[in-house]
């Protein structure tokens, strides 16, 4: 075999595993939140937001402000696959505030790319 017919099966090899290894499908990017009380007790319909804040003296549209409400486990989930894009280095930091009539609590959840983030907020009067 000669050297210009290797050099080809070379490049046709590289080629190959790039398109193969391009097309990896990303997995789901979850932020689960917990919610419980003073007393340790789950909280069912409790209004959870996730948002991100301006680190910079500048003002700027935060990117991220979603909504959900607890389960009956006091679970709320978030989806973020629109946000994380394959080979981003990470996904966010992001703020929780959760609040059920006068009781509010408050917590930081980092969201890593492609995993069931979890994080628990205790709220209390």
């Amino acid at each position: 075999m000669n050297s210009s017919k290797k050099f080809l099966i070379i490049m046709l090899a590289l080629v190959v595993t790039g398109f193969f290894s391009s097309c990896r499908e990303k997995a789901d990017t979850i932020a689960n939140i917990y919610v419980r009380d003073e007393s340790n007790a789950i909280v069912e319909d409790a209004m959870v937001v996730l948002y991100g804040t301006n680190t910079q003296g500048t003002p700027q549209v935060v990117a991220v402000f979603d909504t959900a409400y607890t389960n009956a486990a006091g679970l709320a989930s978030f989806n973020y696959n629109d946000i994380y894009q394959l080979g981003q280095a990470g996904v966010a930091v992001l703020d929780i505030k959760a609040q059920k009539l006068n009781k509010i609590g408050q917590g930081i959840i980092k969201i890593e790319p492609e995993l069931v983030n979890e994080e628990t907020v205790f709220i209390q009067p």
